[in-house]
C-alpha cells in the first residue's frame, strides 16, 4: 500500500481544478451554529458544475494525461457522479470518454453522462462488476482508466476542497465529509497534513455503504454485499489492492460516525426546507452526522460541513419530502447490527 506520508501535487492539482471550474461557496448556518452552539458553515459542492465534488478529481486526473494518452480516450466505472464528472472534462478538453455504470444507476446521472456525449454502458447489478468491466475493456483497447477515488492525482484533485476551505474559512478547526472509497476524505485529511495539520477530520459513513467503515475495522480492505441506499452515490467497493486512500483514511483522520437511512433522509429534507438546497442521499450524511447530534458543539471554533453532492432522481427528492423515503426493499444479507467506532492504529 501506498505510504500515507506520499506527497502530493497540491500546485498542480489546484492548477488543474482552477482550469475547468471555480471555488465551490462556503456560506453560514445559523440554525445549525444553534444546534451545535459553534460556528457552522456549509462547504457546497452540490453547486459545481456537474453537481458534486467529484469534478475536481477528474480535471486532476484527465489533464495530467499526455496528448497521446486523452487522444486514445479515457475509460472509468461509476454509479454516477464520477462518471458525470468524468464525461464533462473529457468533453470539455475533446477526450472520448467511456463510462461503466451498473443497472440501477440513478437515471438523472447517467442521463447527465450522455448528455456530455459519453459513451454510457450499463455493466450489471453492482458497482464492482461495472469497475471490472471498464478496467478489461480499457485494457484490451489502450485506453486510460480513471479511477473513482484510488489514484494520486484523483486524490489530489479531491484534497483541493480542503485547500478552498482554508482560504474561506481562516480560523477553522474542524472538516467533516462523507466517505466512501475515501479520495475526498483522503484528498482532505493528506491537504491539511500538509497545510494545517491542527485541523481535524471527521469522516462520516452511510450504515448501507459502509465497505471503508469495515475494512478499516478488518485492518485491510474487504468486500462486501451492496444494499439499496439513499446514498447511492456513496455504495462500490473500495478495492481488495486498495494502495492510495485506505491508508491515508486509516492514518490521518481523527474520527468516524455512522448514519443510518433515515438520518440521510431527515439531512435531505432538512436541506430543503430549511436551507434551500437539494442535496443527494451520498451529499448529506455529513449534514445528518450534525443534525443526528454525532458533532461536537460548545465550541468557539469554526467547523466546515462538506455538502458533497446534489445529483438526486426527482422522484426520490419527492419520496424524502413526502417521507416515504425508507418504503424500498433492503438487499439480501444487510446487517443491522450495532458498529464499534473503535479502528486498530
Amino acid at each position: 500500500m501506498t505510504d500515507p506520508s506520499t506527497a502530493f501535487d497540491w500546485t498542480g492539482a489546484l492548477a488543474r481544478v482552477r482550469a475547468v471550474i471555480p471555488p465551490s461557496p462556503v456560506v453560514g448556518a445559523p440554525s445549525l451554529c444553534a444546534r451545535l452552539d459553534r460556528p457552522v458553515h456549509l462547504k457546497l459542492e452540490c453547486l459545481n458544475e456537474t453537481g458534486s465534488f467529484k469534478v475536481r478529481g477528474a480535471a486532476a486526473r484527465i489533464q495530467a494525461l499526455g496528448d497521446e494518452d486523452r487522444a486514445r480516450g479515457v475509460v472509468t466505472c461509476s454509479s454516477g457522479n464520477h462518471g458525470r464528472a468524468v464525461a464533462f472534462v473529457a468533453e470539455r478538453l475533446g477526450v472520448p470518454a467511456t463510462v461503466f455504470v451498473p443497472d440501477w444507476v440513478d437515471p438523472v446521472k447517467l442521463a447527465a453522462i450522455r448528455a456530455h456525449r459519453a459513451d454510457a454502458v450499463l455493466a450489471g447489478d453492482s458497482y464492482d462488476e461495472a469497475e471490472r468491466r471498464a478496467i478489461e475493456h480499457a485494457a484490451a483497447r489502450g485506453l486510460t482508466f480513471v479511477p473513482p477515488f484510488d489514484d494520486a492525482d484523483v486524490v489530489a484533485g479531491q484534497g483541493t476542497v480542503a485547500l478552498e476551505i482554508l482560504e474561506q474559512v481562516p480560523g477553522v478547526s474542524e472538516i467533516v465529509a462523507p466517505l466512501s472509497g475515501g479520495g475526498l476524505v483522503g484528498g482532505i485529511a493528506a491537504a491539511l497534513r500538509d497545510h494545517r495539520p491542527a485541523v481535524a477530520v471527521t469522516a462520516v459513513t452511510a450504515h448501507a455503504a459502509r465497505v471503508m467503515w469495515e475494512s478499516l475495522r478488518a485492518g485491510h480492505p474487504i468486500e462486501m454485499p451492496e444494499d439499496d441506499t439513499l446514498a447511492g452515490a456513496l455504495a462500490g467497493g473500495i478495492g481488495l489492492d486498495n494502495r492510495v486512500t485506505f491508508p491515508l483514511v486509516r492514518d490521518l483522520v481523527a474520527r468516524h460516525e455512522i448514519v443510518d437511512e433515515a438520518a440521510i433522509a431527515r439531512a435531505m429534507a432538512y436541506a430543503w426546507h430549511e436551507l434551500g438546497l437539494v442535496l443527494e442521499g451520498g451529499g448529506a450524511v455529513a449534514l445528518a452526522a450534525a443534525l443526528e447530534g454525532l458533532l461536537p458543539g460548545d465550541s468557539s471554533d469554526p467547523l466546515v460541513i462538506v455538502l458533497s453532492g446534489g445529483n438526486v432522481d426527482l422522484g426520490v427528492l419527492g419520496r424524502v419530502l413526502a417521507g416515504n423515503a425508507l418504503a424500498v426493499p433492503d438487499r439480501e444479507n444487510q446487517s443491522r447490527s450495532p458498529l464499534s467506532k473503535e479502528f486498530p492504529r
